[in-house]
């Protein structure tokens, strides 16, 4: 269906070039009209209908034969009450600069009654005259939804509480917004086009792989908490984002056409840690609670201690030792000399299993001088000892001779306190494969040691050690 049956208007409106056969230039200008997503229709000076598209004809419903040729909307596309006031609002485009946006009610072929927006400006002949109005048109609440859609990506990329970053095919950064670029502690610009492994110094291949099933699969049905580490000019910061994904397709192209990923993110890093320390505080209470009612069935009070030490080994350290003060214990102020410390307990080194009871041969340890076993009893407080960032020869070396096993590269070291004496020293040991102990951990390991001091107190009272 042609967009005009008036080819001499045809020509008047549109663009003034040669006729190479005599229809090519409406004919080309018919497809182009009816190939437009907006509904356009056109008047001579005279307010006559020269052009008819599409689109108009699918929001009234009037064909391009019924609408060309008649004079004006009255009396079918308006009402005739409302035709004199929608037509001077129309034509006046003809002698105003620019485009003039009006809205106004449109009657369809069956009666009913379409809200639309229209654009309209004038039409010049080739003497530079005005020679008419062309009229775009949609119905308003498709315009609306369109704005909607153009506020929101504008306010998701400038006023977002939480990071918005569009990722093109190759999972590069194509667009940011400020939050996201704050996060990655960059600027907005620096980051396009950027590998990600170039703003991430850890979680990149975990994030990529989201991406990449994104845009192969589509969006996952709920938000995915990925933990990085960011490179910033102050050195890394780990962090937790939790993250939405949305696959971006272009909506011009018949098959879907992916153009990237829409990655949205909320830093929880706060509240992740939150979440894992009460989750840890919950673990070893319910661990004490355990070692306490399974110690209490003992009636060994040497074999009490060593329970205390394997409930608390588990998700704590890799290896366990108990020390004790060699010979009588006395108070405090009549302490003297150098401390001797015998090995009493220990975790096996090799294959797991409950703690073996030891040093029944009274001999003491060789500890030498500044060892932080015995740096925790002079300071009647935990001690906190460590290999380094070193090679692991270096670290093996580093525990054999302190007497730890061959692995072990953290330490912590409790002192083991009953009655206002220094009894001697629980020792918690982790391999490379663990971080190194934190100030909460002491106080882990401190509880731990009022309980083994207690049984080893009640040990040494009933002549059982």
């Amino acid at each position: 269906m042609s967009a005009s049956r008036i080819s001499g208007t045809t020509d008047e409106l549109g663009p003034d070039e040669p006729e190479r056969d005599g229809s090519d230039g409406s004919d080309l200008l018919a497809a182009l009209l009816d190939g437009m997503d907006a509904a356009l229709c056109a008047f001579d000076a005279d307010g006559v209908v020269t052009h008819w598209n599409r689109e108009a004809e699918r929001i009234l419903g009037w064909t391009a034969d019924e609408a060309v040729g008649r004079r004006g909307f009255a009396g079918w596309a308006v009402r005739s009450a409302d035709a004199e006031e929608v037509e001077a609002r129309l034509m006046s485009a003809m002698h105003a600069p620019g485009r003039q946006v009006h809205e106004f009610a449109l009657l369809t072929k069956d009666g009913g009654r379409v809200l639309v927006r229209t654009q309209s400006a004038a039409v010049r002949g080739p003497d530079g005259k005005p020679a008419g109005v062309y009229c775009a048109f949609s119905e308003v609440h498709a315009q609306i939804d369109l704005e909607r859609s153009i506020a929101l990506s504008e306010a998701l990329f400038e006023d977002a509480s939480w990071g918005v970053v569009l990722v093109d095919a190759d999972l590069r950064p194509a667009v940011v917004n400020a939050h996201a670029a704050r996060a990655l502690g960059t600027g907005r610009t620096t980051v396009l086009g950027r590998p990600l492994g170039e703003l991430l110094a850890q979680g990149v291949e975990e994030l990529e792989s989201a991406l990449t099933h994104v845009l192969a699969e589509g969006a996952p049905p709920a938000p995915a908490e990925i933990w990085v580490s960011v490179r910033t000019p102050e050195g890394e910061r780990r962090r937790c984002w939790r993250s939405g994904f949305l696959r971006l397709a272009s909506p011009l192209a018949e098959e879907p056409v992916p153009l990237g990923v829409g990655w949205l993110f909320q830093d929880v890093t706060e509240a992740k840690r939150g979440e894992q320390e009460a989750s840890l505080l919950r673990f070893r209470a319910q661990q004490l609670h355990r070692a306490a009612r399974a110690a209490a069935e003992c009636e060994d009070p040497a074999e009490a201690a060593t329970v205390h030490l394997d409930f608390a080994l588990a998700g704590f350290a890799d290896h366990a030792l108990i020390d004790r003060v060699a010979g009588v214990v006395p108070p405090d102020a009549e302490h003297a000399g150098p401390v001797r410390l015998v090995r009493i307990a220990a975790t096996p080194s090799g294959a797991p299993g409950p703690s073996r009871i030891a040093g029944q041969a009274g001999l003491p340890v060789r500890y030498d001088t500044g060892h932080p076993a015995l740096q925790c009893v002079e300071r009647a407080g935990s001690v906190r000892a460590g290999a380094g960032a070193v090679p692991a020869e270096e670290a093996r070396a580093w525990a054999l001779e302190r007497q730890w096993p061959a692995d072990a590269v953290h330490a912590l070291c409790a002192v083991l306190r009953s009655r206002g004496r220094t009894l001697g020293v629980v020792t918690f040991l982790r391999t490379a494969g663990r971080g190194a102990f934190e100030r909460s951990d002491a106080v882990y390991a401190e509880d731990v040691a009022v309980r083994i001091a207690a049984a080893l107190d009640l040990a040494a009272a009933t002549g059982r050690s």
